[in-house]
C-alpha cells in the first residue's frame, strides 16, 4: 500500500508524527504506524485482564462493607457514597434501560461501569464516604502508599488506556521522537498493581500472548 492511499485511509494529521519520527521516510513511517497498532493490542489484552480483576475485587469488597450485592446503584442515591459521581446520571440510566428491559441482574451493572468509574472509587470523596478501608483490597501494597498515591497511579493507567482505546500513539516521547518509555512505564504499573492483588505476572497472564520486547526492539529499530 502507498503512502498517499494511508493518508486517505488514516488522514495526514495522524500519520504526519510517524513520518516526522522517521526524518521523512514514508515507508518506515508506515512500518511504525503498524507496530505501535500490534503493541496496543497487546498492552490493550492486559489493561483488560487488570480491568476485570480489579473491578471484582472492589465489587467483592463493597459487597461485604454495606451487605449489598447492589450497592452500586444504591451508593449513587443521594447520601451514597457515589452521589458526586461526575457521571452518575449515565450510570443510573444504564440501570433503567436494563430494568426496562427486565434485564437488570447486579453483574450486568457491575459490567458496564467504565474503567474510569473504578479509579474514581479511589478519589479521596467516595473513598472516605465508603469507609476509608478500600486499599484492603490490595493485600500485597507497598508500605506507606496511600490513597492519594493510589488513586494518581490508577489515573495514569486509565490515561494509557484512554490513548489505546482512542487509537493514540504510544510510541513517542513528549517531543515526537521514537520512545517506548511511557509504554513500558504503565505496563509495569499495571503488574505492580496486579502484585498488590496477589496476582504473578507469570500465572495471571499465562497463555496470553503480551510479549512486546520484540515488538519494542523492532519499533526502535525503524
Amino acid at each position: 500500500m502507498k503512502y498517499r492511499e494511508y493518508e486517505v485511509a488514516f488522514s495526514p494529521a495522524r500519520l504526519n508524527r510517524y513520518k516526522i519520527a522517521c526524518g521523512g521516510d514514508t515507508r518506515k513511517a508506515m512500518s511504525l504506524y503498524r507496530h505501535n497498532v500490534k503493541l496496543c493490542q497487546k498492552y490493550y489484552g492486559v489493561l483488560n485482564i487488570f480491568e476485570i480483576i480489579l473491578r471484582n475485587a472492589i465489587d467483592r469488597h463493597y459487597c461485604a462493607h454495606f451487605k449489598d450485592a447492589d450497592w452500586i446503584i444504591h451508593q449513587l442515591q443521594q447520601g451514597g457514597m457515589l452521589a458526586q459521581y461526575p457521571r452518575k446520571a449515565e450510570a443510573l440510566k444504564q440501570y433503567r434501560q436494563l430494568k426496562s428491559k427486565n434485564k437488570y441482574t447486579s453483574d450486568k451493572i457491575l459490567s458496564a461501569q467504565s474503567f474510569g468509574f473504578w479509579t474514581y472509587m479511589f478519589n479521596k470523596i467516595p473513598f472516605n464516604a465508603g469507609g476509608q478501608n478500600l486499599l484492603d483490597i490490595f493485600p500485597y501494597k507497598q508500605i506507606g502508599l496511600g490513597q492519594r498515591a493510589v488513586y494518581n497511579e490508577l489515573k495514569d493507567i486509565k490515561m494509557f488506556r484512554n490513548r489505546i482505546a482512542h487509537h493514540e500513539p504510544i510510541c513517542f516521547d513528549p517531543l515526537g521522537n521514537k520512545s517506548l518509555a511511557y509504554a513500558q512505564a504503565n505496563y509495569k504499573q499495571i503488574l505492580k498493581y496486579l502484585a498488590f492483588l496477589g496476582y504473578s505476572e507469570d500465572k495471571i497472564l499465562y497463555g496470553y500472548d503480551v510479549q512486546t520486547q520484540k515488538l519494542v526492539n523492532e519499533i526502535m529499530q525503524i
